[in-house]
This record gives C-alpha cells, sequence and structure tokens, in this order.
C-alpha cells in the first residue's frame, strides 16, 4: 500500500502532500478532500487484487480505516455474490446463495447485503445474507444472520461500522431482534482451552453495543474440525487406535462407499427420519432436506455419500464443500449392519474426498455444549473425537433487540404459555441445517 499524508481539508484551510506525480488518482482524492469530517486524516491507497485500488481514509491517531461513506446494498447477481464471498475470509455455506434461496423457499425472505469502499463497488469488504422472516398479523420480524456476517474481524473499524449498520437495519425493519453468528472462535482445545483475543475482543464490542449471548443458539455452539495437511498414512496414525481398527473392520466386511446422487435423497431422509426416532431428536418435513439437498447439489456444494452391505444402503452422509472447507452436514443410519462400522468408513472416504478437493479443513459440524455425559451430543462426540480433530468454540450467536420488551415477549412469554397450552415441557429442536 502506498500512503497520503492529508492535513485538514479544503474546508478547514488546509492542504495537501504531495503524491508524488500520481495524477491518475486526483479525482478521487479531491472528493475526499471536499468531504470534510473535522479530522486529521490520512489517505491509504489500498491495491486490491487484480490490479484495482480504491481509497481509506485513515484515523491518523489510531492508524484504523474509517468506512463512514460504506453501506450494505442489496446484491441482486448470484455470481457476484459468490465472488465477494470468495474475497472474504471465514464465508460459510450457510451464507452461500444456495443456501439463501433454500430458506427462502420456506417462510424466509433472503437479503444478501454487501459493502464496498465508498466509490469502489467492486472491492467487496463485508457481506451478509440476512434472513427475515416476519410475524403473522403483526407489523415486525426476526433478522438472521447464520454463520455471518462475513469480514475482517480483526479490523476494528470495519466491526464497528457492519455491527452498526446491522444494528439500523433492525430499527428500519421493525425487527423484534436481529441474530447474527460469525464464524469466530472464542477458543480452541477441550481440558485446556486456549483462548482467542480475537472472539474476545468481538465479544466483548458486541457487548459494549447493547447486544447479548443468545438464549437460542441455532447452529452448533462448538464444533470438531480436522487439518488436512499431509499423507492419509498421516491423519490414519493420528487418529485413535479404535476409530482405526473400526475403518478397517468395516473394508473387512464388505462394507462399501459410493458417491451419490438425488436419485439417493429420498433413502437418505428415510434414514435420517430412522436416526432421529432413535436417538431422540425432531426433524422437519421430508419434502424441507430434499429441497435443501437438491439445491446445495444444483449448486455444485453438496457431496453425497452412501455406505452400503450388500449393494442395500445402510448409512449416508452428505457433505457440504464451500471454499476450503468441507462440513459433514448430515448423517443417517439404519439400525441393522451396525457392527460392521459403516459410520467409520463413510467418515474416512469423506475425508479423502474433502482432501481430493483441495479443503484444507473437514468441519466434523457439531460437539456438545458442555462436555458432560449428560449433554444430547455426548454419544456423537465420543465417534467423532476418535479421528483426533480440535475441538473449536465459537462465540455464539448473539441478539440485538431495538425493542426489549417486544423480544421477552417472543422469547420467553409466548414459548412458554404455548407449552402450557399444548400440556407439555419443550421438546428437543431438530438439529441445524
Amino acid at each position: 500500500m502506498l500512503i497520503w499524508t492529508m492535513s485538514d481539508c479544503s474546508k478547514c484551510g488546509a492542504r495537501l502532500n504531495s503524491w508524488r506525480g500520481m495524477n491518475a488518482f486526483a479525482l478521487s482524492l479531491r472528493i475526499l478532500m471536499d468531504s470534510c469530517i473535522g479530522l486529521t486524516m490520512r489517505v491509504r491507497l489500498a491495491v486490491a487484487a487484480r490490479g484495482r485500488c480504491f481509497f481509506v481514509l485513515m484515523n491518523k491517531r489510531t492508524d484504523e480505516p474509517i468506512y463512514r461513506a460504506s453501506t450494505f446494498k442489496l446484491e441482486r447477481s448470484p455470481a457476484a455474490w459468490q465472488a465477494a464471498l470468495a474475497r472474504l475470509p471465514n464465508a460459510h455455506a450457510l451464507q452461500s446463495w444456495a443456501w439463501g434461496q433454500f430458506k427462502a423457499r420456506w417462510g424466509w425472505e433472503a437479503i444478501p447485503l454487501t459493502m464496498a469502499v465508498a466509490g469502489n463497488s467492486w472491492d467487496t469488504i463485508a457481506a451478509a445474507m440476512v434472513l427475515k422472516r416476519r410475524i403473522p398479523r403483526l407489523p415486525y420480524c426476526v433478522l438472521y444472520v447464520p454463520k455471518g456476517p462475513v469480514f475482517d474481524y480483526h479490523d476494528h473499524s470495519m466491526r464497528r461500522q457492519v455491527f452498526g449498520r446491522l444494528e439500523q437495519m433492525a430499527k428500519r425493519e421493525r425487527a423484534i431482534f436481529i441474530k447474527i453468528d460469525p464464524e469466530i472462535a472464542r477458543g480452541w482445545g477441550l481440558e485446556h482451552e486456549r483462548v482467542s483475543p480475537l472472539g474476545s475482543a468481538v465479544m466483548r464490542e458486541l457487548s459494549d453495543r447493547g447486544w447479548f449471548p443468545s438464549v437460542e443458539q441455532i447452529q452448533f455452539r462448538n464444533t470438531v474440525e480436522l487439518p488436512l495437511e499431509g499423507t492419509e498414512e498421516q491423519l490414519l496414525a493420528a487418529m485413535k487406535q479404535k476409530t482405526r481398527y473400526n475403518i478397517r473392520l468395516a473394508e473387512r466386511r464388505d462394507v462399501t462407499v459410493r458417491p451419490g446422487t438425488p436419485a439417493d435423497f429420498p433413502a437418505i431422509v428415510e434414514m435420517y427420519r430412522e436416526t432421529a426416532e432413535r436417538d431422540g431428536f425432531t426433524v422437519r418435513p421430508p419434502a424441507y432436506y430434499l429441497d435443501g439437498w437438491q439445491g446445495l447439489y444444483d449448486a455444485g456444494m453438496a457431496h453425497p455419500l452412501i455406505a452400503e452391505v450388500e449393494e442395500r444402503p445402510v448409512a449416508a452422509i452428505i457433505v457440504v464443500r464451500f471454499g476450503e472447507r468441507a462440513i459433514y452436514m448430515y448423517g443417517a443410519s439404519r439400525s441393522e449392519a451396525r457392527e460392521r462400522m459403516p459410520n467409520h468408513l463413510l467418515q474416512w472416504e469423506a475425508i479423502r474426498w474433502a482432501r481430493e478437493q483441495g479443503c484444507k479443513v473437514y468441519d466434523f459440524w457439531g460437539a456438545p455444549d458442555e462436555f458432560v455425559e449428560s449433554d444430547r451430543l455426548w454419544g456423537v462426540w465420543r465417534f467423532k473425537a476418535g479421528f483426533s480433530g480440535e475441538v473449536v468454540r465459537w462465540i455464539g450467536a448473539w441478539d440485538y433487540t431495538p425493542r426489549p420488551v417486544l423480544y421477552r415477549l417472543y422469547t420467553q412469554a409466548i414459548p412458554r404459555y404455548l407449552n402450557y397450552l399444548r400440556g407439555r415441557r419443550p421438546t428437543q429442536e431438530a438439529l441445524p441445517g
């Protein structure tokens, strides 16, 4: 980057320092000078990908960018949206165009928003796929940004700008609340957690702005990630001995794994229903999963894998690939042939496939909130732990409400009243997805 100093501005009687013959940028600099904001600034010329350039005002005292003129705009092009996400850090599949359109077919309105430095619409610096659901018979709505917003969270000024714009959107849209769930780690590890300074800073800033941890954590708060560096032999060697044994046992007992197609989705849905009954979680209607999987498959993101014994499906998973990450988002199995360990072989073949696709991380998608046997995901955790991934603890979902009274009614009073009418306790909700 090239940096010039601009002391004051034309309205304050100051002058612009020399910029060494870079006449091609005179117009942009003059526009910046004519926008007096009453502070001593620096102008930073940022050279972006493919030779594009843009100017950013820099606070001379803190050396931080100032994005005052930047705001969110509606993005209408699927290709432009995907290209924008590809340039941003920590972009997630749940922020993809395909996921937004899928949710739009199930009661939500998808609002894809991008932010660029003012005057440089091609250089996206932040993105947020906002899902909006209207409250029936009331002039209010709820807003949700699954696994977003997406931007460089190390940038303090950018954090303030993005959070501020989302707060304004919540007020403008008459939202009871807006929920964000960014892909930012709070810490890593199980017994001796390593705290993330960035995660701590983001949580502190959100709290200072009036956000608070959401009672309703839509996505898993913790997960297990397996880095895919090294050879297959090294990955196998790092696994627990019992897991390696079960992978080889499945191969010896004639379990085979093949790639699936949309023609397999109905069978996977049926296995998923059977899994839910066995493990005690609720599921959505079959059409919901069929629609979602088809949409992700058509977008080139979903990769189904089927484990078979004597050509009969006994287990299946759907891996969702986005960027350099592969996510084990859905898994299902029958009660039969479980002694042949088909799920272990399925995971190993999924890991191998992810490496072939150039992924750097395999995300096992979910771990207990509390690592105790009473947690509903304890059994799943024991299975995933055998692959020797690392526990990642996210900062989780955070809510901001411009209407605190309505928020308490929506999140506390109404659910309790409905459960009272039904004469039962709250049921365990469907798994995220």
